[in-house]
C-alpha cells in the first residue's frame, strides 16, 4: 500500500494522486487491498492529523509482511518527540513488526522496532528495508515466479537483474546459481543476508550496481545461461541493448508496462530473437497495468 497525504482544511485527506495531478482523492477503502490493511486506515488518518512533522505532505508504505505491516512514513518537516511517541503507541496497538520514518527523500530510520520485520521468498526468511518494492499480492508473485522458474533453459548458470530483496532469486536458486544484481543498497543488503542466513553463498552472488547507469556490459553477460530481469515501470532500455548484443540464448522478461515492454522487445527482435511464450497475470485488478512474463530465445528453449 503507497499512499499519499496532505494536511487541508478539513483534516487529512489520506489517498492516492489523481492521474497527472497532485490533487489527493481521499481514500477510505479499497476492494483490492487486503483487510489488514484497510483496517489500518482509519487509524492512519488518525495519527497523521496529529503529527506535529506533516506540515502539508506525506507519503505512508506499508508492505503486508508475514510477520505483520510494516510502515514507512515519510514527512515534510522533521518529528517531534510527541510524533515519535505517537509512532510507538501507534506500532504497539496495531501489532506492526516495524515503523519507520524519513524526512522526504532521506533514508528511512527505524523509530519502533517491535520483532523482526520478516517475510517468506520462496521458503527463504528475509527482512525487506522500509518501503523496499514487493510484488503486489502474493498470488500474483505466486504466478511471476512460476512462470519464471517454467521458462528456464536446461542447465547452465542465470544472471538476475533489479532482484529487489529475492521475490524471484530464491526461487530460481533451488534450480540453478544465479548471480542476482540490485541497484538499491538495502535491498541488495537484504538479499545478502538472506542468502548467508539460508547457507545459499554458493548458490547466490548478490551484487549491488545501479543497472540504470550502468547496465551489465555484454561481455560480463556472456557466461550466463539466461537473464532473468524485473526491472522498474520504465523498463530497461539500456540494459536491454547489452543483453541483445550479447546473445545470451533465453531472456525471461518481468515487465508490469506493456509500453516498456514492447520498446525493449522490439530490441530482442532486432538482434534474432524470437517471442519463445507470454504469461499475462492481472494482479492489479480494475486497473490498465499488467504483468507479464515473456520469454525471448534465439533457439528453441529445452527447459528444466
Amino acid at each position: 500500500m503507497d499512499l499519499a497525504a496532505r494536511r487541508t482544511r478539513h483534516g487529512i485527506a489520506l489517498g492516492l494522486h489523481r492521474q497527472r495531478s497532485t490533487e489527493v482523492v481521499d481514500l477510505t477503502t479499497c476492494l483490492v487491498l487486503h483487510p489488514t490493511l484497510v483496517a489500518l486506515l482509519p487509524p492512519l488518518r488518525d495519527l497523521l492529523a496529529r503529527c506535529q512533522g506533516l506540515r502539508r505532505e506525506a507519503s505512508v508504505i506499508a508492505n503486508l509482511l508475514d510477520s505483520g505491516p510494516d510502515v514507512l512514513l515519510r514527512t515534510d518537516a522533521a518529528l517531534q518527540l510527541a510524533d515519535r511517541l505517537r509512532l510507538t503507541e501507534f506500532a504497539r496497538t496495531h501489532a506492526l513488526p516495524r515503523i519507520a520514518w524519513a524526512l522526504g527523500d532521506d533514508e528511512p530510520e527505524p523509530i519502533a522496532v517491535l520483532h523482526p520485520a520478516t517475510t517468506s521468498l520462496a521458503g527463504v526468511p528475509v527482512a525487506p528495508p522500509p518501503g523496499a518494492f514487493l510484488q503486489a499480492s502474493a498470488s500474483g508473485e505466486a504466478a511471476i515466479v512460476e512462470s519464471v522458474c517454467n521458462a528456464l533453459p536446461a542447465k547452465g548458470p542465470v544472471a538476475e537483474l533489479f532482484a529487489g530483496c529475492g521475490t524471484i532469486t530464491f526461487a530460481l536458486a533451488q534450480r540453478t546459481r544465479v548471480s542476482a544484481w540490485e541497484g538499491d543498497t538495502a535491498s541488495a543488503a537484504a538479499l545478502r543476508s538472506a542468502a548467508n542466513h539460508a547457507r545459499l553463498a554458493g548458490r547466490v552472488e548478490v551484487i549491488q550496481r545501479d543497472l540504470v547507469r550502468q547496465p551489465l556490459q555484454a561481455k560480463e553477460l556472456a557466461r550466463f545461461s539466461a537473464v532473468v530481469l524485473d526491472p522498474p515501470f520504465a523498463g530497461a532500455a539500456a540494459q536491454m541493448a547489452q543483453i541483445a548484443a550479447a546473445k545470451t540464448p533465453v531472456v525471461i522478461y518481468v515487465n508490469c508496462n506493456p509500453a516498456t515492454l514492447s520498446r525493449d522487445a522490439r530490441l530482442l527482435r532486432q538482434a534474432g530473437y524470437r517471442l519463445h511464450s507470454a504469461t499475462p497475470i492481472d494482479q492489479f485488478l480494475w486497473s490498465a497495468r499488467l504483468e507479464s512474463v515473456a520469454v525471448f530465445a534465439t533457439l528453441p528453449v529445452t527447459t528444466r
